[in-house]
């Protein structure tokens, strides 16, 4: 009995710091209650935001706390890392919500979308905490199962095929990602990769079969964050996918499975004889940043393009992963911050000229003359992604490369500056496919005139991202002050 009112005490205390998840649950409950009462697109896109909103405020209110609490018996970890991650989570779904609720493709079954799109951000928070294999399993299946009913929420031929696509590379992923978890188990004879013990026993184990194990459990958090070689189900899913999805998978699975991936790197040991894990992620990098610029190229969709952009750009995130000091961590948060508001800016104003029946790179001639306001904050998000000045991008990248010099200078492995050296060249490779569209929006000849209003929804969403983007160029210490008081034990 004794030990039974223990584990209730546990549980107990452990709720108390779930509040965000617990709001996002309630949340799934009214929204699907009222949906059943009432088909108001407006009341349902209120309370949607309502609940995030209150998710998110209480994450900030959560950032600056310096105890790291182990949850639930150590399935789930509370820490200021997790709860930032939390924050950008909450903070592309409200953007999210925002753009789908004009979007003609989603508003017919609303309540069900916001209700997926909810679950799946439960599942998002849950795995930003996670420290455990049963947990971080069950989370990302939880994202997993709403993105494949996201994917296919146009209800037509292609949205069915995309989302065939996505469930069958997910299961294979996620089923190579199990075994692996089994086979540390084993190895380590516990669940808990946050555990002190698991280093140091996987340490005395079999190398090679814990180096394989370790690699096949990578595999499910290479798929969700869409790094190279585990990519390929994202241009079909992209392509399929309404545009608010597209933007809501380029951020929230992608932050996700970053944070769970950093906390796993961090808990492997050394293996003698095999390379190091700061070099296999180093060759992932690489692989990714470089598969994903030279691959958009060649695209004449723009879903297409910001997809093989998205895996361009996990390979920048992971380069953060490779500098995982204290610093390197920090830096990767910022970098993550001004990618997901290039990326919704972007994503924002594709929605608005697929509206107008523009959905090629050729489509988009002369379309900057008919409508100025939106082409320039286009461009913003666009230049932003390259990484130019006067963008956040442009910090971002500076500060990620120079991490990445000073992890270098410290361990002189050659992978590492073999990294910032293809890291550099490609930004020079990404420019080319980022600057396409407004190639042909202000210098190709084109008789397309859109009707356009400088008053509109998109401009406002439009100019408070452009302000942020522009802002964290000119004054980073405003963003990078906030990460720098968070406490960053993992």
């Amino acid at each position: 009995m004794e030990q039974l009112a223990e584990n209730i005490r546990s549980i107990n205390t452990s709720v108390t710091h779930v509040t965000p998840e617990v709001i996002l649950v309630l949340a799934i409950v009214v929204v699907l209650v009222t949906g059943l009462m009432t088909s108001g697109k407006l009341l349902l896109t209120i309370l949607s935001s309502a609940f995030v909103l209150a998710s998110l405020l209480t994450c900030c209110q959560r950032i600056e706390e310096p105890i790291q609490r182990p949850l639930f018996d150590g399935m789930l970890t509370g820490d200021s890392y997790g709860t930032y991650i939390k924050i950008l989570l909450d903070i592309a779904t409200l953007l999210t919500i925002w753009m789908s609720w004009t979007n003609k493709k989603i508003t017919d079954r609303l309540s069900e979308y916001y209700i997926v799109l909810i679950g799946t951000l439960l599942g998002a928070h849950f795995l930003s905490m996670s420290i455990n294999f049963i947990s971080a399993f069950i989370s990302l299946e939880l994202i997993s199962l709403g993105s494949y009913v996201l994917t296919g929420y146009t209800f037509d031929r292609r949205g069915a095929e995309g989302s065939f696509k996505y469930f069958v590379f997910g299961s294979v992923a996620s089923a190579i990602m199990l075994y692996g978890f089994s086979l540390l188990y084993g190895l380590s004879g516990t669940l808990s990769f946050g555990n002190a013990d698991f280093a140091s026993v996987l340490a005395g184990s079999n190398g090679m079969l814990m180096y394989t194990s370790a690699i096949m459990a990578l595999t499910g958090f290479l798929y969700k964050i869409a790094a190279a070689p585990m990519h390929p189900w994202a241009p079909d899913v992209y392509e399929a996918a309404p545009l608010p999805i597209v933007a809501y998978f380029s951020v929230v699975p992608k932050l996700a499975g970053l944070a769970v991936l950093i906390r796993f790197s961090e808990a492997l040991p050394g293996v003698n004889g095999l390379p190091d894990w700061q070099n296999v992620l180093a060759l992932i990098a690489i692989l990714s940043i470089t598969v994903g610029n030279f691959a958009a190229l060649w695209q004449q969709n723009p879903k297409r393009l910001m997809a093989y952009s998205s895996i361009a750009q996990a390979g920048f995130l992971l380069v953060g992963v490779v500098a995982v000091d204290f610093d390197g961590i920090r830096i990767a948060l910022f970098y993550a911050s001004v990618y997901l508001a290039a990326n919704f800016l972007v994503f924002v104003y594709l929605q608005f000229y697929e509206s107008k029946g523009i959905d090629t790179l050729e489509s988009f001639s002369g379309s900057g003359r008919s409508s100025l306001v939106q082409s320039l904050f286009l461009l913003v998000g666009l230049i932003a992604l390259t990484g130019l000045p006067p963008t956040g991008g442009f910090t971002s990248k500076l500060f990620i490369f120079s991490a990445l010099w000073e992890a270098y200078n410290a361990s002189e492995k050659p992978l590492l500056l073999w990294l910032l050296v293809f890291g550099l060249l490609n930004t020079v490779v990404s420019l080319f496919y980022y600057i396409r569209i407004p190639y042909f929006a202000f210098i190709r000849p084109g008789s397309r005139n859109l009707e356009t209003k400088f008053l509109s929804f998109e401009n406002l969403f439009g100019l408070v991202i452009v302000l942020v983007v522009l802002g964290l160029f000119f004054k980073p210490g405003m963003l990078m002050g906030w990460i720098n008081k968070i406490n960053f034990a993992l």
